[in-house]
């Protein structure tokens, strides 16, 4: 699970990345103290959660979440950190997966990741083709990169090879928002 957590104050991110670590061990975490600076992030990188302090100075969480949405960007789990319970109703126009309140967030945090795990299980995307007569569905984190192959498609994923009929853009145009980059007009790597 790669999570991003951006929090203003450095003490309080570095507590929750601390915690988060200790409960996902082999989950990637980045900490933003800048909002601006997690915003750009995601034009390089692809987040499965994303922890949200909503009161920061400059962009807080509810104005992040509204930018995600603007930009059309894969839009993460969200989940909303705060001390200030007032302002969680106006959090619920962005669909939040959760809350969580700076002052439990050692109790409650574990719970709520144990639920992005399951929730991002049943969000697993594939990729389905037909080769010959049969329909095959791979899923899309096992895929690594496409090939162009004069009228084919070479599809290398993490266990085999696949040979498909089709254009690197008409996958492009309906991989990119899961993740996929063109980095050569005959490669689309995940």
């Amino acid at each position: 699970m790669r999570i991003a957590v951006c929090d203003d104050e450095e003490h309080i991110l570095m507590d929750m990345a601390k915690a988060i670590q200790g409960i996902v061990p082999h989950g990637i975490v980045k900490t933003f103290a800048d909002s601006g600076k997690l915003l750009d992030s995601f034009h390089w990188d692809r987040w499965d959660l994303l922890l949200l302090d909503i009161d920061m100075p400059g962009l807080g969480g509810l104005e992040i979440a509204g930018k995600l949405g603007e930009e059309n960007f894969q839009e993460p789990l969200l989940v909303f950190v705060t001390n200030h319970d007032e302002l969680v109703y106006d959090s619920l126009r962005f669909h939040p997966f959760g809350f969580i309140r700076k002052s439990h967030f050692g109790e409650e945090i574990e719970g709520l990741l144990r639920d992005c795990e399951k929730k991002l299980q049943e969000k697993e995307q594939y990729f389905t083709f037909k080769s010959g007569t049969k329909n095959i569905r791979v899923c899309l984190s096992e895929i690594l990169y496409f090939e162009s192959d004069g009228n084919y498609l070479r599809m290398v994923t993490s266990g085999a090879e696949y040979r498909l009929r089709d254009t690197v853009g008409a996958v492009e145009s309906a991989l990119s928002p899961q993740g996929f980059i063109r980095l050569h007009r005959g490669f689309l790597v995940n």
